[in-house]
């Protein structure tokens, strides 16, 4: 089964595209085909990856983690969407800011510049949260669709205050441990790290990065953010798939309310910017953000990791695809966003065209 898509995804690895590729194909019920191929890092040395290793999924933590508390929060009345931020975090409403509510950070128009150097800017992580509640709007609110680091930096604390604990804490108790996700974590575990897949080679950060996270900002934040800092592999993410598949629950083990999930996997920007679409957290067709899946039916939800991780889940089709690579080793650089573009289209287009 599905032999010709992980034939593209084994030659695609093999042509260096990408270091490595690890990729799971799979309906609520179960996987249907999973399989890891080259490797976990190149220099200074060769680690062959497995199927099992922890991987850095930058932005996938925007919507495994941040989302998925946010909307729990929802449920429990702790926040609601058209909530202004500034009600829970003051200090963000800095700078002109008191308008924008939780609605606005989780379809990203919010009007927050899309991201800013806080490495640059702050040695502490209260002072890395004090540039963002300091930094005024890029543009006027609800008037374009802004992918943006920042407004899920601020989401991030907004959770964690709305919840009651660090936002690490709660995703473990709350999304981590209920759907069993056993590796999924912020901030590996130094023993943990011979398992971790390695992303960029950064000489001011001793070499290769592996297990420490890859996104300056997130690191500067000391490692748990809003917006990155999430690890995980890839049965992790195929479980956390399935949940949403099942329309909210897992093995008899309910996360989310079914009228949650499909107000998440709305368009919640119509009127905005139509080849923007988002959901709650979610990415929808049409997007620059849609990770080519071109064959993935229009209720398709999406989300993409700046180091080369994605998900693609399909309600209409009843399936899902998890593919997780390390394109940012060694480098960020040269044509490696053009790569990572293409192993995902062949992936993803050869996928659903075996299925369907």
């Amino acid at each position: 089964m599905l032999d010709r898509t992980f034939d593209l995804l084994r030659r695609s690895v093999e042509d260096g595209l990408v270091p490595g590729a690890t990729a799971a194909v799979g309906t609520a019920d179960g996987t249907l085909r999973a399989e890891a191929y080259g490797w976990a890092q190149l220099s200074p040395r060769r680690r062959r990856l497995k199927i099992d290793m922890i991987f850095d999924c930058a932005s996938l933590t925007k919507i495994v983690v941040t989302t998925t508390l946010a909307l729990q929060a929802i449920e429990e009345g702790a926040l609601f969407l058209n909530q202004r931020a500034a009600s829970l975090v003051p200090e963000f409403g800095a700078a002109g800011k008191d308008g924008v509510t939780v609605r606005h950070l989780l379809t990203h128009t919010s009007g927050l510049p899309a991201w800013i150097d806080l490495s640059a800017r702050a040695k502490t992580r209260q002072q890395a949260l004090d540039v963002v509640w300091s930094t005024p709007l890029a543009r006027p609110t609800e008037t374009e669709v802004v992918y943006s680091d920042l407004g899920f930096i601020t989401l991030g604390e907004i959770v964690s205050r709305a919840l009651g604990g660090p936002l690490d804490r709660l995703a473990r108790e709350r999304i981590f441990d209920p759907l069993r996700m056993e590796r999924a974590r912020f901030t590996p575990a130094s023993a943990l790290h011979k398992d971790c897949v390695s992303t960029e080679v950064v000489e001011d950060r001793g070499g290769t990065v592996t297990g420490s996270v890859h996104d300056e900002n997130c690191a500067r934040l000391g490692g748990v953010a809003g917006h990155a800092g999430l690890f995980a592999t890839l049965s992790d993410l195929e479980r956390y798939s399935r949940m949403w598949l099942g329309s909210g629950q897992l093995e008899g083990r309910r996360l989310l309310s079914g009228a949650t999930v499909a107000a998440a996997t709305r368009d919640q920007t119509y009127g905005i910017e139509p080849r923007s679409r988002r959901g709650l957290g979610w990415v929808l067709q049409p997007n620059g953000y849609w990770p080519a899946a071109d064959l993935a039916s229009p209720t398709s939800f999406s989300h993409t990791g700046f180091t080369g991780t994605s998900l693609v889940i399909d309600p209409e089709r009843g399936l899902y695809a998890v593919l997780l690579t390390n394109r940012v080793h060694p480098t960020r650089g040269g044509d490696s966003a053009d790569r990572i573009r293409t192993v995902r289209a062949r992936f993803h287009n050869a996928a659903w065209s075996e299925l369907t």
